[in-house]
């Protein structure tokens, strides 16, 4: 029992302070990204090297050392993203007058190169973890990667909460592609599906024999599957999510409240997030997890 509690601390804790220092890291000057990736990427290789240790042992420990570097290694993907390194070949608010499948293509397009570096790491992970007793490390990369497809989704259709505070000066034109609604039609079945996911996950793991190695990681993944659920109703309900990261936010938000005090309708006009040429665009052609 107290094992399982840890794992849930452990996850728990992860998920918040990473997320917190890569808002951090992206929300200082563009001149530090340089050094920020340079020691994001020694990382994410010691994470690989982690995950291919971790996977030839079945224990409670490479359990948690296979769900840290698959967040590890995400977090990399995610930082390169809202530094404006791996993003893709559209970076421009989406065209005036776009709409259905052709407001859906230049959205995508936004990040398709982000998108192909992901199923490269996938490929990356298989070859390290196929056979291999221990693959929590490739489900933990999987699963944020879908809830993070899911949650892109959801803001692109339309939700209560679009929380652009998150998003970097360089990357504000990523606000025209997204629609502000009280909800949209998948919201209701990404959160079925991912409670669904999470309840899955967290009886595998009771039904485990307690400290094994199936026990912890199926916790471990049932705990980041319940967050990122959480994640999804902030999107609807009257919550500021940006209070969990205040202490990682402060520059950014101190940006976006004097670029809001000078253009009050900056990003957004009745339902449909909107661009003002030029301002919204990405200085120096940088752009955007």
């Amino acid at each position: 029992m107290l094992l399982t509690i840890t794992a849930i601390v452990f996850a728990t804790f992860l998920w918040w302070f990473s997320t917190g220092v890569i808002f951090y890291l992206n929300s200082r000057p563009e001149h530090t990204f340089r050094w920020s990736m340079l020691c994001g990427s020694i990382l994410a290789l010691a994470a690989l090297l982690g995950v291919w240790f971790s996977a030839r042992e079945a224990s409670a420990m490479a359990a948690f050392v296979a769900f840290s570097c698959g967040l590890v290694i995400w977090g990399w993907h995610a930082m390169s993203y809202y530094m404006g390194i791996i993003t893709g070949p559209c970076r421009q608010p989406c065209p005036p007058g776009s709409k259905g499948l052709d407001r859906f293509r230049h959205a995508a397009a936004t990040s398709l190169h982000h998108e192909f570096a992901i199923l490269a790491t996938v490929g990356l992970f298989l070859g390290i973890v196929w056979g291999q007793p221990n693959q929590f490390g490739l489900w933990t990369f999987l699963l944020l990667w879908g809830m993070h497809i899911s949650a892109k989704l959801n803001v692109f259709l339309g939700v209560r909460n679009l929380n652009v505070e998150f998003l970097p000066q360089r990357l504000r034109y990523l606000s025209s592609y997204f629609r502000h609604a009280p909800m949209n039609l998948l919201f209701p079945l990404s959160v079925t599906a991912g409670t669904m996911l999470t309840v899955f996950m967290a009886l595998e793991g009771i039904r485990a024999e307690p400290g094994s190695a199936e026990a912890i990681g199926y916790t471990l993944l049932a705990t980041l599957c319940a967050l990122a659920v959480i994640e999804h109703w902030f999107m609807v309900l009257p919550i500021r999510a940006e209070a969990l990261w205040q202490w990682s936010l402060r520059t950014t938000s101190s940006k976006t409240a004097d670029a809001d005090s000078s253009h009050p309708h900056r990003y957004f006009s009745g339902r449909s997030a909107t661009a003002v040429p030029g301002k919204n665009s990405p200085p120096n052609g940088s752009a955007e997890a």
